[in-house]
């Protein structure tokens, strides 16, 4: 028992002593994170690089790693600092250190670029958004306004449809015009560029989708988005839709050559089709309507095929997207040049984009940096070829029955109605051969480009001159080709057509910049003053539209008379900073604009603004706080501009436009082509919009969380609308003119945090939450009571048929309907409407919902694990409504069997309604279409060094994964609110790569 005993005791013993050997720790390292201020930086994490051993710092920044004896290079991470380390040696005792930490440029002190200039974040009076490369959407993306969708509160970016290349609606904190552009002002590395709309809504370019598609996202280093107007007013005559500064990549001083390639390609596919009747539910109401109706001709119409017309229009659609970057530094020298090229297919057949791209900065300094100079070359060519988009709703419309082919067609093989022998020129066309037997090419050229040169006076430091010559031009050709087989141009013989335009801005800005730091009173002072020209010229040569088989003097050729349309910006501005004790600012802005637009007495406006700052975190109560790192109160009041008139650039002068060969005047036995006058009015003037703004700006726990809350008012008093005035008091009943106000007022929310952060992982989180709300409040020169106001909103069905309305106290292109009335089972009563007014009078109209959404949402996450990472964007519009115009136009029995004796396909909502006939004014077909989009969805690995000097990122990425809505039509997000035939946006599914030499 004794020796049984003795053995544990020895073995015991023994696994102690081993466990000694193995595991000793003679030592250890400990010491203090702090920052640059000597305040403790609590929860820093402390590693020892090349093992497992770490501590995570204390409350008061302090941390002890055990250690054997040896040589360690300890690492410090800290949220919202620089990474830092040291190599300590320990030898049998404790080792002590000591870390002071620098904040990363990315914090409070990161530069934001403004008007005319930079300002630190910490600096900002006015509500400004910056959105850097890293925190861009990825993917398949072709135009900048992509980059930012649902990442900035306030900032509305509805895409127009899913076309190559397609246009975006773009609003900050709510429209502030009902005529005039609500379009953001662009400006691209200081030029101020023209993406306004024509008056019929397309592209001022002709020839391409959308003037931003001329420009290569992956070009761009940053976005900032100035909202209200102590940050926008010193831009006066655009800035009252916000302003979105979009700065280009450039290269790094005395950096080494550096070569990236990226590549992302990309298949795009339809989310779904519009529920419309199959070919064997469109047999059997066919038959069940013949006999109703009394047209037994009808049965005997039909054909024998299924066909998804949907199906055959769309398919899936490819994109490759291709960047070479060389950027570095040669002594004073920083360059970079970028090659681009994509190819984008769209989903609707035949459409596509082609875009080959190049940009050129360098940046040298001179005379011991003294003079700096910035140089920006950015050119592109575009080649679209317009797929019809006419054949989205045929393809709705189309009898199923029938075949896609006829090998006895003369309509170039396709299936179409005849009548007599020729086509019905009534019926709808058949979906496919509208895709092919129109032929919509152009092509674009586009530069923009200036030279900056900021000079530092030798004799006063503090004084610089800058002066930034800038251009943007372009030029476009293009072609319309109507096949003489196509149904749509047969009894023309087709229709061929040509087009050219030529643009040119052309830009001089000169300011003063004096910036003194006042030691002695705590003060630091900053004065700015310019002076700014912009001219721009947009011409057209004159063409002939002409058959291209026949020479039928039915259809004689036609001419489009050249066009030429000139308009000029002159201004004189001005801003002071001031900044007492590093804790109260002071922003004061003027701007004295003159526009082309109006007539010499109009034609001068002054916008200016102030804004207030109060650095509260730099209080001594508060400069201690372990909780609070960062709050800062904000106050901006100012008036912007607004002269963007898309109907012309001459609406105070007198214009006449000599009248078409079908409106000619017969005087005896001769008919003589007459000048006709434009409506006008000599005192238009500008437009004014006033803003209110109070945020708040707060860090917490040294910014690991920070974000802002703005609260705004904003009122545009001399709306540029159009109005409906007294026959004879003008050369229209209708007339473009200074009349009412309309307000916007909401609350922005914004919050960024770090949840978790550690040496291998770190999880990123960002929301944004924005309520606005807007209102006419003045729309005419009188109160007349009878008058609802100005109807709006064109849709399809009838003539002239609108479904939205402008009227005091109610929102802008609110609908106008009629309030539809159920049965006891739920079911429309057709025909059956409230009297809502309860005024007796047959005037059932009432005022019914917005398109508008009232609150918009932004979530957005970002995981990282080692060389993995994963993140995510939602957004959600809550509020808005749709008319179902497709659902209006087609779910009716009547719309079936055609008076012109071709058959037509409807919704499946006529099997529930029962209508016989068209309800266009029902508030039935007004829908909720709030909804919840993922708009992006990315997994990523970054390989590291795969060869002596070459790195790999491969990354998958999906956008608009999925649309949670109630909305029963294709896509819920429509700003105008009508659904009517729109190219559907897509869902798409990518892989790319990203190699660095």
């Amino acid at each position: 028992m004794k020796s049984l005993h003795m053995g544990r005791l020895l073995l015991l013993s023994l696994f102690t002593l081993i466990y000694s050997v193995i595991y000793a720790q003679d030592g250890s390292i400990s010491g203090q994170v702090v920052d640059e201020t000597n305040q403790p930086v609590a929860f820093a994490s402390v590693t020892i690089k090349g093992g497992t051993r770490g501590a995570s710092a204390d409350d008061n920044g302090r941390f002890k790693i055990p250690v054997s004896n040896g040589t360690y290079t300890v690492v410090v991470n800290a949220v919202g600092f620089l990474q830092t380390s040291q190599n300590v040696t320990v030898k049998g005792n404790d080792a002590a250190v000591h870390f002071a930490l620098k904040r990363a440029t990315t914090d409070l002190t990161e530069a934001v670029v403004i008007g005319y200039g930079t300002a630190k974040k910490k600096d900002l009076t006015g509500s400004v958004t910056a959105i850097n490369a890293k925190d861009f959407q990825k993917g398949a993306i072709s135009t900048p306004d992509q980059l930012i969708s649902g990442k900035v509160a306030g900032v509305q970016i509805s895409p127009d449809g899913g076309a190559p290349g397609g246009a975006s609606t773009i609003r900050i904190r709510g429209g502030s015009s009902l005529n005039a552009s609500n379009d953001p002002l662009f400006v691209i590395d200081g030029v101020p560029v023209d993406n306004s709309k024509k008056s019929d809504g397309t592209s001022s370019i002709s020839g391409s989708p959308n003037p931003l598609s001329l420009i290569n996202p992956n070009d761009i280093e940053s976005i900032n988005v100035l909202k209200d107007a102590s940050a926008t007013a010193i831009y006066g005559n655009r800035a009252s839709n916000g302003v979105i500064i979009i700065t280009t990549k450039k290269g790094k001083k005395g950096g080494p050559l550096r070569v990236n390639f990226n590549t992302v390609n990309s298949v795009a596919v339809k989310v779904k089709n519009l529920d419309v009747l199959t070919a064997d539910q469109f047999r059997k109401v066919v038959k069940d309507q013949a006999a109703i109706q009394n047209k037994p001709y009808a049965v005997d119409s039909l054909g024998k095929a299924n066909t998804n017309w949907q199906d055959e229009i769309y398919h899936p659609a490819f994109t490759t997207d291709n960047n070479l970057s060389f950027s570095g530094g040669v002594k004073n020298l920083p360059y970079r040049l970028s090659l681009g090229y994509l190819h984008q297919d769209g989903i609707l057949k035949t459409g596509y984009l082609e875009r080959g791209s190049a940009a050129l900065n360098i940046s040298p300094t001179f005379f011991d940096n003294h003079l700096r100079v910035d140089l920006n070359l950015k050119g592109v060519v575009n080649g679209n070829r317009f797929a019809n988009s006419g054949a989205v709703g045929d393809a709705i419309r189309f009898d199923p029955t029938k075949p896609v082919y006829d090998s006895k067609s003369p309509y170039g093989g396709y299936y179409e109605w005849q009548d007599g022998g020729v086509p019905n020129t009534q019926s709808t066309r058949n979906p496919v051969a509208d895709l092919y037997l129109k032929n919509d090419k152009a092509t674009v050229y586009r530069s923009i480009g200036n030279l900056q040169l900021d000079y530092k006076f030798h004799f006063l430091p503090d004084l610089r001159a800058n002066l930034n010559l800038g251009y943007d031009i372009s030029k476009s050709n293009g072609s319309v080709r109507e096949d003489p087989t196509w149904a749509a141009a047969y009894t023309t013989g087709g229709r061929y057509h040509e087009y050219e335009q030529r643009t040119r801005n052309k830009l001089l800005d000169f300011y003063l910049n004096y910036v003194k730091e006042i030691k002695s009173i705590k003060s630091r002072i900053d004065v700015m003053g310019g002076y700014s020209y912009q001219d721009f010229l947009r011409g057209a040569p004159g063409f002939w539209t002409t058959s291209i088989t026949k020479n039928n003097p039915g259809n004689p050729p036609t001419y489009t008379k050249p066009d030429s349309t000139q308009h000029t910006l002159v201004s004189f501005y001005g801003r002071l900073n001031y900044t007492y004790n590093n804790k109260y600012l002071l922003t004061a802005t003027i701007r004295r604009d003159g526009s082309s637009r109006f007539s010499p007495d109009t034609r001068w406006g002054n916008f200016p603004s102030i804004a207030l700052a109060w650095r509260i975190s730099e209080e001594d109560f508060l400069k201690s706080s372990k909780t609070i790192s960062n709050l800062k109160l904000r106050l901006g009041y100012g008036t912007t501009g607004q002269q963007d008139i898309t109907a012309s650039d001459y609406p105070y002068l007198a214009s006449y436009s000599i009248s078409t060969g079908t409106t000619r005047y017969l005087f005896g036995d001769s008919a003589y082509y007459m000048y006709r006058g434009a409506p006008y009015d000599q005192n238009i003037k500008w437009e004014t919009t006033t803003t209110s703004n109070i945020g708040l700006d707060f860090g917490l726990l040294k910014d690991r969380i920070s974000g802002s809350i703005d609260v705004y008012y904003k009122k545009t008093n001399n709306l540029i609308s159009d109005i409906p005035v007294a026959a004879g008091s003008n050369l229209s009943n209708h007339v473009l003119t200074n009349v009412g106000n309309i307000e916007n007022k909401g609350v922005e929310f914004v919050v960024n945090a770090i949840p978790v952060t550690n040496k291998d992982f770190q999880w990123n989180l960002g929301f944004n939450f924005t309520y606005n709300e807007s209102k006419i409040t003045k729309l005419s020169t009188v109160d007349d009571p009878s008058s609802p106001g100005v109807i709006v909103g064109g849709i399809s069905g009838g003539t002239g048929n609108k479904i939205q309305i402008h009227s005091v106290d109610y929102a802008p292109y609110t609908f106008w309907v009629y309030k539809q009335v159920y049965d006891q089972t739920g079911k429309p009563i057709e025909g059956v409407y409230a009297d809502v007014n309860h005024k007796g009078n047959g005037n059932l109209f009432y005022h019914y919902k917005s398109p508008a959404p009232k609150y918009m949402l932004g979530f957005n996450s970002q995981f990282s694990y080692k060389d993995w990472n994963l993140s995510f964007v939602l957004r959600s519009n809550i509020g808005n409504y749709v008319y179902n115009n497709v659902k209006s136009n087609r779910a009716a029995y009547s719309v079936v069997i055609d008076a012109n004796k071709y058959l037509g396909n409807t919704i499946p909502d006529v099997l529930f309604t029962g209508f016989n006939n068209t309800q266009f004014y029902s508030d039935y077909y007004v829908e909720n279409a709030s909804f919840l989009r993922m708009d992006n969805l990315q997994v990523g690995y970054n390989f590291g060094k795969i060869g002596k000097n070459v790195s790999l990122r491969l990354s998958a990425i999906a956008q608009n994964l999925f649309v949670i809505t109630k909305y029963t039509g294709i896509d819920p997000e429509i700003y105008s609110g009508i659904d009517n035939n729109i190219y559907p946006k897509t869902r798409i599914f990518s892989l790319g790569a990203s190699v660095d030499f």
